[in-house]
């Protein structure tokens, strides 16, 4: 029985990073003809208050658009205006655990039906990061683009930077998009 709790609890305590897995979300504008821009420039637009992530976060971006073949230049000069936004915020799970209640398969009627019973609430908190990468049309100002990455913050810079570049790799893949043909 005690190992049952303990497989129990130590699953509860697990839920949160099965459940904070990677997510990327890609969009962009389907009518437009990403072949035609050759350059970028690159900002932050909403600051998430670690000055070193975002530094981290701007040079990963950077890189990885500089590696698709755009050049990056002053803003007057883009093609495209790359603004970068973060945000962090607080997500909370509970679990609860229910050992020792017997009778009618561990059912019963107001409190009865063969034994007492016990509950343990687990809560989990955990921080989670959200990326946008948002790209415009320098022309007419106009979104052609918007990557969103969501994933667990860690203590560990040497994870977060793990999970950025993983974030970054999945944001890219396919990119720049190609224009839809009709």
């Amino acid at each position: 029985m005690k190992l049952l709790r303990t497989l129990i609890t130590a699953s509860a305590l697990m839920l949160p990073a099965l459940a904070s897995a990677q997510d990327v979300k890609i969009d962009f504008d389907k009518a437009f003809d990403f072949s035609t821009v050759k350059t970028y420039s690159i900002a932050i637009g909403t600051k998430w208050g670690n000055d070193l992530s975002e530094r981290r976060v701007l040079t990963e971006i950077d890189e990885a658009i500089t590696a698709k073949g755009w050049k990056k230049v002053d803003a007057a000069q883009a093609n495209a205006i790359v603004v970068l936004h973060g945000a962090t915020q607080t997500k909370k799970s509970a679990n609860t655990f229910y050992s020792g209640m017997g009778g009618y398969g561990g059912y019963g009627y107001r409190g009865f039906g063969g034994g007492m019973g016990s509950a343990q609430t687990v809560v989990s908190e955990w921080a989670v990061g959200t990326l946008v990468v948002d790209m415009f049309d320098a022309k007419n100002k106009q979104l052609i683009f918007r990557g969103t990455a969501e994933d667990e913050i860690s203590d560990n810079p040497e994870k977060n930077a793990k999970r950025l570049e993983k974030a970054s790799t999945k944001l890219f893949k396919d990119f720049p998009p190609k224009a839809k043909t009709k």
